[in-house]
C-alpha cells in the first residue's frame, strides 16, 4: 500500500490569519472551501498543511491526513485488523474517498484517496 502524502490538520478559528502566518514560511493557499483550507509549498506541492474550523462532513476533526494510493484496500486492511473506525468510508463531494480511524495515541487519522470517476460509497 503506497502513501502519497501525509498532511497535518490544524483546527483553527482564524483561518485567514493562519494562512497569512504560514505564508511567511513559504506556504500558499491551494484550496479553500470556507471551513477547510489547504496550504502548500510552491516548490514541493506535497508539502502541505490543512487548516479547518471543523470537519463539516464528519463527527470529529482529524489530527492528520494520509493520502494513499488505494483507500478501499487500506480501509479493508484496517477493519480486518480491528482498527477503531471513527467514520466509515465515504465519497465526498470534492472528489475524495475517505475514512477516519483512531490511532493508538487517540489521534484521529483521515485516510483518503482520490475517487475515480463513477465510484460511489
Amino acid at each position: 500500500m503506497s502513501v502519497r502524502r501525509v498532511v497535518p490538520d490544524i483546527t483553527s478559528d482564524a483561518l485567514e490569519e493562519s494562512r497569512d502566518f504560514y505564508g511567511l514560511l513559504g506556504l500558499r493557499e491551494v484550496m479553500n472551501q470556507g471551513w477547510v483550507m489547504t496550504l502548500a509549498s510552491p516548490g514541493n506541492p506535497t508539502a502541505q498543511l490543512t487548516l479547518m474550523t471543523e470537519d463539516r462532513t464528519a463527527p470529529v476533526a482529524p489530527d492528520l491526513s494520509i493520502e494513499v494510493e488505494d483507500v478501499d484496500a487500506v480501509y479493508a486492511s484496517v477493519r480486518a485488523a480491528g482498527g477503531e473506525i471513527v467514520r466509515s468510508l465515504k465519497e465526498e463531494e470534492w472528489g475524495v474517498r475517505r475514512f477516519f480511524v483512531k490511532d493508538p495515541n487517540g489521534r484521529i487519522v483521515n485516510v483518503l484517496g482520490h475517487a475515480a470517476a463513477g465510484d460511489t460509497a
